[in-house]
């Protein structure tokens, strides 16, 4: 993929994939209409911000808790193509949208690199369903949404809504919004910088119908990440990580670890979690059969502890503890009475 977009990008015009598909949409839908229910006017739910429209989805969910089951699916589609053509129109220019499958680009990219794009989201989506067998699952709503913008200004224009309004950030050249219509984003110049993300993105929606702890969660989105989209080298040598990792975890921070909070910390915990939990995945997966009937066990309420016990007779802070060679305790076991909040599921992104 890397290669056939570098071509593409330097002029080479080989043949392009076949399968997508752009038609421009004439005028802008201001209603979604559903057979036989109450239509959802658009206006009210329509804000912009920074020249860009943004839907209340909230409002979205509950119109379509109002509809019949058979209805809901179709409902969601045509929000989620609504607000693509209102925010194509923002954009003017040469965007359109382009779709295959279930993947939606919304860019200004050349037809074939367009098709080149689409094809590597329909494909990396197949490959993770056969990858994580019996455990990955496509669900009947929602397509899989990239919008590239043209340029850096608007970009950050667009991505700043969705960041706290003080403090500071750090640059990226692509990202998943997790928010009301989740959706991929990144700039033209660094298309090729989003095939992690996206990797990493479709791994969480291809196992968010399982209740499973954030630990597990990130590690099945790494690990996937790591051998259908490797990166370049890392910034520390196994060795040093390992040396990082000793010098952090402890009692309390294997608590964070398990309910999912140490995922969020501003500090080398945030690393070193997604580290530990590829670490914990990499090794349980295996056995694979056994680690799917594990996976599709394991809850967010116990960290997955019970189904550790069940499927791998094993105790899971016993587990993380020989791995960072550190002697057995009983209080590294995962134990929900000592977290503060409620345990995270994990799918962290901007």
């Amino acid at each position: 993929m890397l290669k056939f977009l570098q071509s593409l990008l330097s002029g080479d015009q080989s043949k392009p994939p076949s399968g997508a598909q752009s038609e421009p949409i004439p005028e802008l839908p201001l209603r979604v209409e559903v057979p036989g229910a109450e239509g959802l006017p658009l206006e009210p739910l329509i804000r912009r911000v920074n020249g860009f429209p943004h839907f209340d989805w909230d409002a979205v969910y509950q119109w379509i808790d109002t509809l019949p089951d058979d209805k809901q699916a179709a409902a969601w589609g045509g929000c989620e193509q609504a607000w693509l053509a209102h925010l194509r129109d923002s954009l003017g220019g040469d965007y359109s949208l382009s779709e295959a499958g279930d993947a939606v680009l919304l860019s200004s990219l050349e037809p074939n690199v367009a098709k080149a794009t689409l094809e590597f989201m329909t494909r990396t989506e197949s490959r993770i369903v056969r990858l994580l067998d019996g455990v990955a699952r496509i669900s009947d709503w929602g397509m899989n949404i990239l919008v590239v913008f043209d340029d850096g200004d608007a970009y950050y224009r667009y991505v700043s809504h969705f960041y706290p309004e003080s403090g500071e950030f750090a640059m990226s050249g692509g990202m998943y919004i997790h928010a009301g219509c989740g959706h991929f984003v990144t700039v033209k110049a660094d298309l090729r910088a989003i095939e992690p993300v996206i990797v990493h993105e479709l791994v969480h929606g291809l196992v968010s119908h399982l209740p499973i702890p954030a630990w597990l969660n990130e590690g099945l989105a790494v690990n996937t990440e790591h051998r259908l989209s490797p990166s370049g080298s890392p910034l520390f040598s196994p060795q040093e990580m390992h040396a990082k990792h000793q010098g952090f975890w402890g009692a309390d921070e294997i608590q964070e670890f398990w309910s999912g909070k140490s995922f969020l910390r501003p500090d080398d915990g945030n690393m070193l979690s997604y580290d530990l939990a590829r670490i914990l995945v990499d090794q349980l997966s295996d056995d694979w059969p056994r680690f799917a009937a594990f996976v599709n066990e394991a809850n967010l309420a116990d960290a997955g502890a019970e189904a550790a016990t069940q499927h791998f007779a094993m105790d899971l802070g016993e587990a993380a503890s020989a791995l960072l060679e550190k002697e057995p305790d009983g209080a590294w076991r995962p134990a929900p009475t000592k977290w503060i909040e409620a345990p995270e599921r994990g799918a962290f992104s901007g």
